[in-house]
């Protein structure tokens, strides 16, 4: 059970959500909702807004994902993990800004607090992708930018979720 506090368009949209669904278990106390998880996740599948944000998220992490590549390519000379860290800064800087002012532009909350959030995000994507790298590279290995190519790939649910979720929530 989630417990948050919506605007009043999200709480119509949750209300909406609730007299449709004959099995929903929902408390509504003034604007304290408590809503089961796979309710709201259905409420945020009918959402259009929803899915053009995660469009605009996949072309900002398509050009990150190329900016990383780039990056770690060109560094592989210092190591594929240093690489990999240098090249996850580069490319984490420039999809922090163009979600901040475009995917997530409704959202925009105090730049130091999302900031923050964006970076303790990145860091908890840039440690699994460094286990991806451990088991690609070091005990698989594979060809150095194949692996960093699927280990983006791999992460890449997770960063959406932690920025949707808490770094660019309002």
């Amino acid at each position: 059970m989630t417990t948050f506090k919506p605007d009043r368009g999200e709480m119509r949209r949750i209300q909406d959500t609730i007299r449709g669904c004959s099995n929903c278990r929902s408390i509504i106390k003034g604007s304290l909702v408590a809503v089961s998880v796979s309710s709201r996740t259905a409420a945020a599948l009918r959402h259009r807004g929803n899915w053009v944000q995660l469009v605009k998220f996949g072309i900002v992490g398509a050009t990150g994902y190329v900016i990383n590549l780039v990056v770690f390519a060109a560094l592989l000379g210092w190591g594929a993990h240093v690489a990999a860290a240098i090249s996850f800064v580069v490319a984490g800087a420039s999809n922090y800004w163009w979600n901040r002012h475009w995917t997530f532009v409704h959202q925009k909350g105090h730049i130091g607090l999302q900031g923050a959030r964006f970076f303790i995000v990145s860091l908890v994507a840039f440690a699994v992708n460094q286990l991806w790298l451990v088991l690609f590279i070091d005990l698989l290995h594979w060809r150095k930018v194949v692996s960093q190519a699927i280990a983006i790939v791999l992460v890449t649910p997770l960063n959406f979720l932690g920025n949707r979720l808490w770094s660019f929530r309002r």
